[in-house]
């Protein structure tokens, strides 16, 4: 049965590339096929966004990704590794309309102890708890690095922001620093995805709930989620990209 459903599942991904060759060109770019299909989503590509925050960029997958969906945009993306952001620069560097930031985005500036995972997009500015190590062995060494960290309301005036803003903030359970840090320009977003997670996968972490009751409080509404991290062990859902968009 679940070899079927293996068979299945390549089928139906076999399928979606002959239907479309963006996705066959954003793939040979190192865009997984699963961030395509979960933003190429017709209420999102006809919103007019002008402006796109990247937050936890890794190596430039989001990035490349909102490049296509939304040509018109300007993007910014922040990766505070050193090593990952040269890789993220080099990713970007053919978009002249997408620009690297060598930070990290917190409540306060200065710098910042990070955990430098050796898969990278488990690297968090928060200690691994040992729960997600029993999820995911492969995460479970990781480096201290020390990195900048600014307030994005102290980055914004830099940007040139135009509306619609799309933001996207996918920071290892550090969300809610990143919120307060930057209030006054999340305010002004049309739409935030922001990782959200369910269990505590890092130590001192924003939750779902926490997550959501700020943006609701500054005027959003809770869309559902685009994708979601399932236990490998129990199928348990750990975390979603979850989608809050302003109405008004």
């Amino acid at each position: 049965m679940h070899a079927l459903s293996r068979v299945a599942r390549r089928v139906w991904a076999a399928a979606q590339y002959l239907e479309s060759p963006r996705l066959v060109r954003l793939r040979l770019r190192g865009v997984p096929r699963s961030l395509v299909v979960a933003l190429d989503r017709g209420f999102l590509r006809e919103r007019p966004v002008r402006t796109v925050l990247d937050v936890g960029a890794n190596s430039g997958q989001f990035a490349l990704c909102a490049q296509a969906l939304f040509p018109d945009a300007r993007i910014h993306s922040f990766e505070p590794l050193p090593d990952v952001y040269q890789a993220l620069s080099r990713a970007v560097a053919p978009f002249p309309a997408i620009r690297a930031w060598n930070l990290a985005l917190g409540e306060q500036a200065g710098s910042l102890r990070f955990e430098r995972n050796d898969y990278t997009p488990s690297s968090s500015a928060l200690p691994m708890t040992a729960a997600h190590r029993a999820e995911f062995p492969f995460t479970a060494r990781s480096t201290p690095v020390e990195v900048t960290v600014e307030r994005l309301d102290d980055v914004a005036p830099r940007l040139d922001l135009a509306d619609e803003l799309f933001v996207k903030i996918d920071v290892q359970g550090y969300e809610d620093r990143v919120l307060r840090g930057g209030a006054a320009t999340l305010r002004r977003a049309r739409v935030v995805l922001v990782e959200t997670s369910f269990t505590v996968l890092y130590e001192g972490q924003a939750r779902h709930d926490d997550v959501h009751r700020t943006l609701v409080d500054w005027g959003f509404a809770y869309r559902g989620a685009l994708d979601q991290l399932v236990s490998p062990r129990t199928g348990e859902v750990l975390s979603a990209d979850s989608l809050f968009v302003r109405e008004t």
